[in-house]
């Protein structure tokens, strides 16, 4: 099973008026990195069954440019355990019910580093997750933490192999 962790692209830190925190949508500028960091991790990002997201319009927007740029023709759906800050465990329940999917999990921080830490059994994940960020992970051994595949963060050289 390979799971990509993404953090959703760059929002807009203006709350709409008479909305909360959860209707902030991306910033163009946003739009157009997501665009171009995920089209540029479509050969990396193959063989995906289904993309979860947080219910948060940010998220909603992130997995929608990833959904097209990298024409994945597979559902695309809403999960409330990606919400920001829901617990680890909750994020768990989500894995044991796809493990037999290649999934794409599109969240917030801190959970998404914090998902990936708890996954490979780190006390926290190496590095700073910017915004627009995919964390690839390989948890075919279900006893042994996650494999890192890949880090990508936009604007960056993916790395495959991290260090503290």
């Amino acid at each position: 099973m390979k799971v990509y962790l993404v953090r959703h692209a760059q929002a807009d830190s203006d709350v709409p008026e008479g909305l909360d925190d959860g209707a902030r949508p991306l910033t163009g500028k946003g739009r157009h990195a997501a665009e171009k960091h995920f089209r540029s991790l479509q050969k990396r990002m193959h063989g995906v069954d289904l993309v979860l997201m947080s219910p948060l319009v940010r998220a909603v927007q992130t997995a929608q440019i990833l959904a097209l740029v990298q024409e994945l023709d597979i559902p695309v759906r809403v999960h409330r355990a990606l919400l920001p800050d829901m617990p680890v465990g909750s994020q768990e329940r989500l894995l044991k019910e796809h493990r037999d999917d290649d999934l794409v999990l599109v969240g917030h921080n801190p959970s998404i580093p914090a998902m990936a830490a708890h996954l490979m059994a780190l006390a926290q994940f190496p590095r700073s997750v910017p915004t627009g960020s995919v964390i690839a992970l390989d948890l075919d051994a279900p006893d042994e933490p996650a494999r890192l595949l890949f880090f990508a963060a936009p604007g960056e050289e993916v790395q495959e192999e991290l260090k503290p």
